[in-house]
């Protein structure tokens, strides 16, 4: 049997896995963006802090994604076997790319563009959403296109703590030793990954020409 008359012959289950793994992705992301972002300003406005988080944040993107699954599980609250853990997991994935383009993205904005900005009357806040995040999101956008390719390669493997998703797929064509099974979990699990890095890369390169733009402001 192909690839494509076993997905047409098992298209139930294989869109129950495709939608599992699309939730774990979505929602470790969407969490992860709604920490790691505010976490990325707060660093330029506290730089001394800055090594200690990202140093943190780097030491779990060298876990073994098998390894943090397997330490996350005893833990009280967040642990567990189930897509709650994996959630967790692939939140901290995702917080490293996130927070360090925040970081460097609002750093690397011109001095002079700030100074510009508050020889107009702006206050912290005002220069922070009128200037400094406008200017920088698409270096952040880079952040979380990068954080969600990892996300969707490394929730195949929630599925060895019963988190669903298309490692389903994987995890028993390898146990069966059927190719066919491991590349129904593996092949929509990549062009999901392509898709996704597509999509954002277009949204990345559009917001790109708004730190020419907006950079005018150092001449009013």
């Amino acid at each position: 049997m192909n690839l494509i008359d076993f997905l047409l012959r098992n298209r139930a289950e294989f869109i129950t896995l495709t939608l599992q793994h699309l939730f774990l992705v979505g929602v470790s992301t969407g969490i992860a963006l709604v920490v790691g972002v505010p976490l990325g300003i707060l660093l330029t406005r506290r730089p001394r802090f800055s090594p200690s988080v990202l140093g943190l944040a780097n030491i779990f993107q060298t876990i073994p994604s098998l390894a943090l699954f397997g330490f996350l599980i005893p833990l009280p609250f967040i642990g567990g076997v189930g897509a709650r853990t994996a959630i967790v997991a692939l939140v901290l994935y995702a917080l490293l790319p996130i927070i360090r383009n925040t970081y460097a993205g609002i750093q690397g904005i011109d001095p002079a563009v700030r100074e510009a900005g508050r020889g107009m009357g702006m206050t912290d806040r005002q220069l922070l959403l009128m200037v400094e995040i406008p200017l920088a999101f698409g270096v952040i956008l880079a952040g979380i296109r990068v954080a969600t390719v990892i996300g969707v390669g490394v929730a195949t493997i929630a599925a060895a703590i019963g988190a669903g998703g298309l490692g389903v797929f994987i995890f028993r064509g390898v146990a069966m030793v059927n190719n066919t099974l491991i590349l129904a979990g593996a092949v929509p699990a990549a062009l999901i990954a392509l898709v996704a890095d597509f999509l954002l890369g277009r949204l990345e390169r559009h917001f790109a020409p708004a730190r020419g733009q907006l950079a005018e402001v150092r001449a009013v």
